[in-house]
């Protein structure tokens, strides 16, 4: 049985309305929407040109420095080191007269050997050094590790301890019949 209501006449009028809707979306014409409805951005980054031209070379030789030394401060001093205990043995003395440094530093090395180095320093001539040795050299044939014990057992610092507490008296008393 066919009964009219007034939804049963709407239906075609929201199919059409719904063809309608869909094919005006979906028209080939229009740009496709990007982002929030703004308008794609363009490429229109290009690198900067260069603005500058290379620098023209502005050295000149360098100038001696050699040629301008002042002279130096007269000067004359010694120190020694000598511990036996620790095997340390090093000296050194030296004195200018204000352009020569003449000196001598002595050290003995682990080897039982003492090098000796005897110098004269000045702006012309630079360091100029002598190394010579004294002694031979003497390498001891390793003994092996034997450790010697550095404790003994201790001796107990204490004594037992003396009881202080007495035998529990009984709490309670014999049964009432």
């Amino acid at each position: 049985m066919y009964t009219k209501s007034s939804n049963n006449l709407c239906l075609p009028f929201q199919i059409t309305l719904l063809c309608l809707a869909a094919v005006a979306l979906a028209r080939p014409d229009r740009p496709a929407p990007s982002g929030y409805g703004y308008a794609p951005p363009t490429p229109a980054y290009a690198p900067p040109q260069p603005s500058y031209s290379a620098p023209q070379p502005s050295y000149s030789a360098p100038q001696p420095s050699y040629e301008k030394k002042e002279e130096g401060m007269p000067f004359d001093f010694e120190y020694a080191v000598k511990d036996d205990y620790k095997g340390v043995d090093f000296d050194h003395n030296s004195n200018s007269d204000g352009k020569v440094v003449n000196g001598q530093y002595r050290v003995l090395l682990p080897d039982g050997r003492t090098q000796i180095v005897t110098y004269t320093a000045d702006h012309h001539n630079g360091y100029q050094a002598e190394v010579t040795y004294k002694g031979e050299a003497q390498y001891p044939e390793p003994q092996p590790y034997k450790p010697a014990p550095s404790y003994s057992a201790p001796a107990p610092a204490y004594s037992a301890p003396a009881p202080t507490y007495e035998q529990p008296k009984p709490t309670y008393g014999a049964p009432r019949n």
